[in-house]
């Protein structure tokens, strides 16, 4: 990881307490969602007919709004699709649900290349004509979320129970990947942790995400990692077929819901942690979503905290990501401080009625446990050493 030298960072406010940089898919704001679309030439009549039919479907979705198909008057082959949705939460929970994959399936033969952009609505601008009859239903004037630069995805999947150990072989000692995409797209990081048979690939990327993708999947080091580790995975690929591979790497995708970064400086002799979260059948965004609130808590205080003692101290938390998938939930953090510091902002409850409501919202069953305890020193060491997962390898830009 690149940092600045304790030289040369820039001076703390002692008076200054601006919030963190943070974005966030939990947010009561509508969404819009653009997806980029090269047909094929000669399957714009397949391509029209399967997107009626996806439209119809769609239209039945708990959460959406309106959508558009739109082609581009300089480029015959470039077609545009845009939809709005009440808000990010329906959107993901569709986005990543099997019926989704089913619907979009007659699209795939049509087209070459995808590009999906999500963006919450923060200002609507209306005609003078239509003003008066549509403010009361205007969005909320949202103030916009500061970012640190960096993109993030992860994957997670199962393997065989027995073949943990060596999984995390294989895992751990691929070659890197050249780190420059292009021009304007760089691998920045790489994260790979496992909890029992789970395994949580997580990325950043400086630039185009969905660019350092593909640039990584073609790396023939990559390549020959993904084929070792196929006998040992509990769902079966085949990356040579190029339908099935998509399928698998959507089902094991884990889109990021909720990041914040206390300190974009980004301090040297971080420690990052993931921890995976046993939540109960149905309660995945609850849980996710109430780990977004407390980290934003959390920092806002220690910020807060460090300012009134003039700029000095620590961030317990530095940088914190909320991945969630159905009831998937991890959480990634980097810290200045050992785990055990801070064991309530660690675990992401900053009291005791968030520590309430989150283990009503977590399954002790899940880690073998009767009982999850989050109100004493006690139960939130157990509960960490349960939900920390094992890191494989961690590849910084630099080590690229």
């Amino acid at each position: 990881m690149s940092t600045l030298p304790k030289t040369s960072r820039p001076a703390k406010s002692a008076t200054t307490t601006e919030p963190p940089p943070r974005h966030s898919m939990l947010t009561d704001a509508r969404l819009r969602v653009v997806l980029l679309v090269s047909v094929h030439a000669g399957a714009e009549d397949r391509f029209l007919h399967a997107y009626e039919q996806l439209s119809q479907q769609v239209a039945a979705v708990p959460g959406h709004i309106s959508d558009q198909l739109c082609q581009s008057i300089e480029n015959p082959s470039q077609w545009l699709i845009t939809s709005e949705w009440e808000s990010a939460p329906p959107f993901l929970s569709w986005v990543e649900s099997p019926e989704h994959r089913e619907m979009v399936k007659p699209l795939h033969g049509c087209v070459e290349d995808t590009r999906s952009l999500r963006f919450s609505v923060l200002r609507e601008t209306f005609s003078a004509k239509e003003a008066a009859g549509r403010r009361a239903a205007s969005p909320v004037q949202l103030a916009p979320r500061l970012g640190d630069g960096l993109v993030r995805h992860a994957l997670t999947f199962t393997v065989k129970p027995g073949s943990e150990q060596s999984v995390a072989k294989i895992l751990a000692d691929y070659a890197a990947p050249e780190a420059r995409v292009d021009e304007n797209t760089r691998l920045y990081r790489t994260s790979l942790f496992m909890s029992g048979n789970r395994v949580v690939r997580a990325v950043e990327v400086k630039g185009d995400l969905v660019a350092a993708l593909r640039h990584v999947a073609r790396q023939p080091e990559v390549r020959a990692v993904e084929e070792a580790i196929n006998p040992h995975l509990e769902e079966d690929r085949d990356l040579d077929d190029p339908e099935a591979a998509r399928d698998f790497f959507m089902r094991a995708a884990l889109p990021v819901v909720h990041h914040l970064t206390a300190d974009p400086s980004r301090p040297p002799n971080l420690r990052r942690h993931m921890l995976l979260y046993p939540v109960k059948e149905g309660c995945g965004p609850a849980v996710a979503s109430l780990l977004a609130r407390q980290d934003d808590l959390a920092v806002t205080k220690s910020k807060a905290a460090m300012a009134s003692d003039g700029g000095e101290g620590q961030h317990t938390i530095v940088s914190s990501t909320v991945f969630q998938r159905d009831d998937i939930v991890v959480r990634m953090v980097d810290m200045d401080v050992p785990l055990d510091r801070d064991l309530a902002v660690a675990a992401g409850v900053s009291g005791p009625r968030a520590a309430a409501v989150l283990g009503r919202l977590l399954d002790p069953g899940a880690n073998g446990k009767k009982k999850i305890d989050l109100s004493s020193e006690a139960g939130l060491r157990r509960f960490l050493t349960d939900c920390d997962m094992e890191p494989v390898t961690d590849r910084r830009a630099a080590d690229y």
